[in-house]
């Protein structure tokens, strides 16, 4: 996983809206989370969720049970700022997710955007599949979404992986089975594109 450093430095540096993943509304994730059926009671993590509006969206559509985990403590504090009163509603973690020690079988849906295709190294990606495996709760869950094939390789100065639909769910294995998948093209603050794919697996209730 890059330094924690970087990104101290990019939060602190950046306006939240600068940021070239910046969405004013996560709507994708919204409806891929809508639905997967799950409650307004469900228990969600959004994983390197820092300053991203998904919070914001989720909360605004009833969900009540959420967390937000970033390995940043300067996004995870423009979150609550932007939040205000509200952000005591959530679950703030500040860690790195292939290190976190989350809790066994707690989280309904799993939720990624733009944390995955960081992880070059394989052993940083298998410790993130861990941790899914080991937080999400059997049938859950899971929607991660990476650079697509056609998308950049580097980002915020830092190399990146990019997928395709079935090498990112390749990389999660047998245990989670592809529900569905699709190609977003993003637009950046500054007005340009980057292709995404989203993944929304469950994890084989076993």
């Amino acid at each position: 996983m890059h330094s924690k450093e970087h990104w101290e430095k990019v939060y602190s540096s950046k306006a939240i809206d600068a940021v070239s993943w910046f969405q004013p509304h996560a709507d994708y994730s919204v409806g891929l989370i809508k639905a997967a059926g799950v409650g307004c009671d469900a228990s969600i993590i959004d994983v390197g969720g820092g300053a991203s509006t998904l919070v914001d969206d989720l909360l605004a559509n009833g969900f009540t049970n959420l967390t937000v985990l970033d390995l940043s403590a300067a996004a995870l504090a423009e979150a609550r700022k932007r939040l205000g009163s509200i952000a005591s509603r959530v679950r703030w973690i500040e860690a790195d997710i292939t290190r976190a020690a989350l809790p066994a079988n707690q989280y309904n849906v799993w939720h990624d955007r733009a944390v995955f295709h960081f992880l070059t190294k394989p052993e940083d990606r298998a410790a993130y599949v861990k941790a899914v495996f080991h937080s999400v709760k059997p049938g859950g869950h899971v929607i991660v979404a990476t650079f697509a094939e056609d998308g950049p390789d580097q980002c915020s100065g830092l190399p990146v992986m990019r997928y395709r639909a079935d090498e990112l769910h390749a990389e999660f294995g047998e245990a989670f089975s592809l529900m569905s998948h699709r190609k977003e093209s993003h637009h950046t603050p500054t007005g340009t594109e980057q292709q995404f794919v989203y993944c929304y697996c469950r994890r084989i209730d076993s």
